[in-house]
């Protein structure tokens, strides 16, 4: 239909001005919240977790530095007492003691190269230094060996032995050498498998509440936005909509949030605005909707009076454009057509011959049979018609530019201008033709008197499906009392005019 074609191209054009936007669902307040504070939280916990492993870890190694240290001076402590009580000969027995001590894997004594000059290299479990002890005999200073990464974790310690004058035992009165001098390094093995699984219990222990309190945050926050933000904002729209509707004032009161009271107070200051004006505004659309009703009234009885004009230029039977229009106003309706096409057709119909406005009066007005070279001049009339009308933005103008240009179109394809066929043929132009050739075959002309009523009917049912669409003819014959009554209450008068000549019998051409 018309009316829906154009509206159509209403929703084409702002469909093409209005940019198309992604169709993927925007995400929540609630999930970009949470997905950002997770984001945040897992980086702060990762920093947190590094940086408590790393303390741990060094404070995990200052204990066992601080035991390696217990250890050294203990056996420091037993050699003094072994030499002391003149036993260093059972010093083996002693060490070997240490070495049982839980953690300890191997311990060792490290002669420096001056007491090794003064009594010889010792028993088993006093070594040659290597690279490494001669650094501790260089420095002074313990060495600490780390090796945390293999399969059994463990730390070589190296604690130097250093001759001094103080204390019950003089180092001096047995070794010859000066005070200071490293005498030799006491050498521990300790193993730290046992260490490192507490490290590594420790720190999953902390990983996992960091895990639960990262949950935790999530989960308050999620309930906290649920409650205070979501929860009220659609609480908000509908009590706004609610006061909008009846016209009350939001109650700031019943939210609990600082915000939400404020942005209650502030609608009802628009809402208070809005109503203010809302009178003004309905008063406007009333103005706006009777102006708009006063134009295409004024533009349908324009239409009309151009049919009216037209008719009086062509010398028409009089009423001619009245019974046209009412007929195609009837044939609309039991067609079943929606009321606005119903209404286009009906304010339409007026102007289907318009274009004979265009045609020379001296075919026009012929009062006999008109040549063939006649008849292809007057055919004209229905281009001339659609250009006329087809520039007018106006739904009915459009609507009478179609009627205009295919009523003399034929359901077989036979018609002219364009030779459409069928449903190519537009509804309103269809309807018009059966219309208009109804009333001229029911109407005197002076080259002809009108047909009687029996001989319109069977000639009209002839052209079914020939001239006229089928279900138009069916539903004009079902509803014959309805169109003899049109006939009837606008039955018009003989002039000296004309729109159809026998060209052939049993047929009617229009001009």
């Amino acid at each position: 239909m018309l009316s829906l074609n154009l509206e159509t191209n209403r929703a084409e054009k702002s469909e093409s001005s209005t940019p198309r936007h992604n169709n993927m669902p925007k995400p929540s307040i609630k999930t970009i919240t949470v997905r950002n504070l997770t984001n945040i939280l897992l980086i702060t916990s990762l920093i947190a977790l590094i940086a408590i492993g790393f303390g741990f870890r060094m404070i995990s190694y200052k204990i066992i530095e601080n035991k390696t240290f217990a250890i050294a001076e203990v056996i420091i402590a037993g050699l003094t007492s072994h030499m002391k009580a003149d036993i260093m000969d059972k010093r083996d027995y002693f060490l070997e003691e240490i070495r049982s001590l839980y953690q300890v894997q191997e311990v060792s004594l490290i002669r420096s190269p001056d007491v090794t000059g003064q009594f010889g290299s010792g028993f088993d479990l006093e070594q040659e230094g290597g690279p490494v002890a001669k650094e501790v005999f260089e420095t002074g200073q313990p060495v600490f060996i780390l090796d945390e990464f293999s399969r059994t974790p463990h730390i070589r310690v190296l604690i130097p032995y250093i001759a001094t004058r103080e204390g019950n035992l003089n180092c001096l009165s047995c070794h010859a050498v000066d005070e200071g001098t490293v005498l030799g390094a006491v050498g521990i093995k300790l193993d730290l498998t046992d260490y490192r699984s507490l490290v590594m219990k420790v720190l999953t222990a902390i990983t996992l509440l960091a895990l639960v309190m990262i949950v935790l945050i999530c989960v308050n926050i999620f309930r906290t936005i649920q409650r205070h933000i979501k929860d009220p904002l659609e609480k908000l729209m509908t009590k706004a909509r609610k006061a909008y509707l009846d016209q009350e004032p939001l109650n700031p009161e019943q939210f609990d949030s600082m915000e939400f009271e404020d942005i209650a107070e502030k609608f009802n200051m628009f809402n208070t605005e809005v109503l203010a004006n809302q009178n003004l505004i309905n008063e406007k659309n009333y103005e706006l909707l009777a102006l708009n009703d006063e134009i295409e009234d004024t533009l349908k009885e324009t239409v009309f009076t151009m049919g009216v004009v037209e008719e009086q230029r062509s010398r028409e039977t009089g009423d001619h454009t009245k019974r046209v229009t009412r007929y195609s106003n009837l044939l609309a309706t039991k067609l079943g057509l929606p009321q606005r096409d119903i209404d286009l057709v009906t304010a339409a119909a007026p102007l289907h011959d318009i274009g004979k406005l265009g045609i020379a009066d001296s075919i026009l007005l012929k009062p006999g049979k008109l040549t063939d070279e006649e008849f292809e001049i007057i055919k004209n009339h229905a281009g001339v018609g659609y250009a006329m009308l087809v520039h007018s933005r106006r739904e009915i103008l459009k609507s009478a530019a179609i009627i205009a240009h295919q009523h003399h179109e034929k359901w077989d394809g036979t018609g002219y201008p364009q030779g459409l066929k069928g449903e190519a043929i537009h509804i309103y132009a269809r309807i018009v033709a059966l219309a208009d050739v109804f009333d001229s075959l029911s109407s005197d002309r002076v080259y002809r008197p009108a047909w009687d009523k029996q001989r319109v009917l069977d000639w009209i049912e002839s052209q079914r499906g020939k001239h006229f669409e089928p279900r138009l003819v069916d539903l004009f014959m079902e509803n014959l009392p309805a169109f003899r009554e049109i006939q009837e209450t606008h039955l018009g008068v003989v002039n000296d005019g004309h729109d159809y000549v026998e060209l052939h019998p049993e047929t009617a051409e229009s001009r």
